[in-house]
């Protein structure tokens, strides 16, 4: 494909994308393919000679969206958003084309430089304390890792390195792989999976935190779980606080906490991956409230701030901390400008070495939005789950099962989890919507998540009619 090719198939390819988007809704959301469905469909081996550009786009269609869960459609209600708007979509299409790998300043300063100010801007918007931002006199600075869960690993070994050495540097005689073996993370009992897992790749002990009526962790129980830990020898020394818990968007009593875990030595990473978009609106703003206790915090842009996956914001009070855990310096990544101290090398912030230009995607949006057009997209998203949670009180088999702050209703119908079961099951197999179920207080509970950029007050309630009419078939049935 030569550069006059590449000019029509791009136009072509953009048409594609705007056709599709358009038309989304049009397609059943959840696809009725089973297991292995695709190698049927394509040869077992690549091929030996070119192929038509013509056929690889027909094959498109037959071959991939048959197996594709369309996440933007205004039917999709599963899971959490994941962000998507034009202006994303064009600085990654410029982000692919430049293409550089921006692991050091001197990889490509633009790459480094517009990154340290997004976050700074996106620090501004949310109102972190200075001390987090990099255009400060602070010790702090923001970075964009792949997902939450990355940022989650990245302060939990962060954490680890520097309880091990404030240990050795009062017990000397205390090994590394001593120390290892008495500490102890926490987290909530409704915090995400990856929390746990970053104690598994970390080596450490994690211990879950039960939680109040309203699933969130408060200082009392917590503070109770630490005494008694150090009462057994253990070392505590990390704590990963949710904001917006995966199941119930519950939010843990940072303010209670952090002056707890600043007591105890303890770092306090903040997990907001879904909520925290919803911070940049001041009316939301003191669910943040607690952040100045925090030594690192972290929300994903690319589930609820129109910024394409993948784009996870993290910033830490201290860099010294991170850098000085992850820190290796080979003479074939050194530049003349690394020690000048107005430079950043993103490779001792994160896990792999190599990252792609993704503050493009934030520069483009942050600008054809603007604030306000960022504030007025989440707020819609707010009164649209205050009015299907309406729609749900207002049916006396349904129930509320937890508090709903943002964009997300947690019900079931009244009865057993097997009935709501049945439910679940009923609503994925006409997919004509699509919603993914929790588990609260032992009970099965479906999620209502308001996710697509395109969503109306009409999709909700035509949801709600398709769930209330499959509700009124399973309730017909002899054995309810």
């Amino acid at each position: 494909m030569d550069a006059e090719e590449f000019r029509r198939r791009g136009k072509e390819m953009v048409d594609l994308v705007a056709d599709y988007l358009e038309n989304i809704e049009d397609r059943p959301v959840y696809p009725d393919v089973e297991p292995g469905y695709l190698r049927s469909l394509i040869p077992t081996e690549a091929p030996q000679d070119p192929e038509n550009y013509e056929d690889i786009i027909k094959d498109v269609e037959r071959v991939i969206m048959p197996g594709i869960t369309h996440w933007h459609s205004p039917n999709f209600f599963a899971y959490f958003p994941t962000a998507s708007s034009y202006p994303a979509m064009l600085a990654d299409m410029l982000c692919g084309a430049i293409g550089c790998i921006g692991f050091s300043w001197a990889a490509s300063p633009a790459c480094t430089e517009l990154e340290t100010v997004m976050l700074d801007w996106l620090g501004k918007m949310l109102q972190l304390p200075e001390c987090f931002l990099a255009g400060t006199h602070g010790q702090g600075g923001g970075v964009i890792q792949g997902t939450a869960s990355e940022a989650t690993l990245m302060s939990l070994l962060a954490a680890r390195c520097k309880a091990v050495r404030r240990i050795q540097a009062t017990n000397s005689d205390m090994s590394e792989m001593e120390i290892l073996s008495k500490l102890v993370a926490y987290t909530s009992d409704q915090a995400h999976s990856s929390v746990e897992r970053a104690a598994l790749i970390g080596g450490v002990k994690m211990k879950k935190v039960p939680t109040d009526e309203h699933y969130a962790v408060r200082k009392d129980m917590f503070m109770k779980m630490v005494e008694e830990d150090k009462a057994d020898g253990l070392l505590p020394f990390y704590f990963c606080a949710t904001l917006g818990t995966t199941p119930s968007c519950a939010f843990d009593k940072t303010e209670e906490l952090g002056p707890l875990c600043n007591e105890e030595n303890m770092w306090m990473h903040i997990d907001a991956a879904y909520a925290g978009s919803a911070f940049i609106c001041p009316e939301f703003r003191p669910l943040l409230n607690g952040v100045e206790f925090a030594d690192s915090f972290n929300f994903n842009p690319h589930k609820w701030l129109l910024i394409n996956f993948d784009c996870s914001a993290m910033w830490v009070k201290k860099r010294a901390d991170l850098i000085g855990a992850f820190k290796m310096d080979p003479l074939y990544l050194k530049h003349e400008n690394q020690e000048s101290g107005l430079v950043t090398d993103y490779r001792h912030w994160q896990i792999p070495l190599g990252r792609r230009f993704r503050s493009l995607k934030m520069w483009f949006v942050f600008r054809m939005y603007g604030l306000n057009g960022l504030q007025a997209y989440i707020r819609k998203h707010v009164v649209l789950a205050k009015e299907f949670e309406s729609l749900v009180r207002a049916d006396k088999r349904f129930e509320i099962c937890a508090d709903v702050v943002l964009g997300l209703v947690c019900f079931r119908l009244k009865g057993s989890n097997e009935l709501n079961q049945n439910l679940l099951k009923r609503i994925t197999q006409c997919r004509e919507i699509h919603l993914v179920p929790c588990q609260l207080s032992g009970r099965f509970v479906l999620r209502f998540a308001i996710c697509a950029r395109k969503i109306e007050s009409h999709h909700v309630q035509k949801a709600w009619q398709h769930i209330t009419q499959l509700t009124f078939e399973l309730l017909q049935e002899p054995e309810h």
